[in-house]
């Protein structure tokens, strides 16, 4: 069995399941599922066309994700549904994997991202979704968008502290891609 798996391309593998019902949930960030912790993170990034491709770039091609200190694993240079990601964080045996895939993606004049999906071996269960749109008056804005729950030991027992440390890495993704927009 082992060599049949190592034989098949990273596409042909059988990939691990995910972990919630409500597939494709954070495109409609008005109405995220009940059950859920939901946070929505919105800020300016730049301004003007040009820092709007810049972030849309930054996000979908995982730039954003790398330059905050995760590593970040994909079966493609640039998010697509479908494309398998892994981001993680920490250091040996106290690294954290989060295995996910993308949903949906928005490849559009004015709004750029995408979501992913929590797989199996994923610590919460949910969806998040990084967007960047570029607005009438030229503002450029980032948000994150999500709906999540604990799906391992150690996010159950972290409970109350799980949702704050989400909001800082939003916030943290913010100034990361504002920062690589400025560059």
């Amino acid at each position: 069995m082992t060599r049949l798996l190592n034989s098949l391309s990273r596409r042909e593998r059988p990939r691990p399941a995910l972990t919630y019902p409500e597939v494709g949930a954070t495109r409609t960030p008005a109405a995220l599922p009940e059950g859920y912790h939901h946070l929505r993170h919105t800020e300016a990034v730049g301004h003007g066309r040009a820092a709007f491709e810049a972030a849309g770039a930054a996000v979908t091609t995982w730039r954003m994700h790398r330059a905050t200190g995760a590593r970040v694993v994909a079966d493609a240079d640039r998010a697509g549904p479908g494309t398998a990601v892994e981001v993680s964080a920490g250091i040996g045996p106290l690294r954290i994997r989060v295995p996910c895939t993308v949903i949906w993606t928005a490849y559009e004049k004015d709004r750029i991202g995408f979501a992913y999906g929590t797989l199996t071996g994923h610590p919460e269960c949910g969806e998040e979704s990084f967007m960047v749109d570029l607005d009438p008056d030229g503002t450029v804005r980032f948000t994150v968008t999500a709906f999540s729950r604990p799906a391992a030991w150690y996010t159950r027992l972290g409970g109350p502290l799980v949702p704050p440390l989400q909001h800082a890495y939003a916030r943290h993704l913010g100034r990361t891609l504002r920062r690589l927009v400025r560059t």
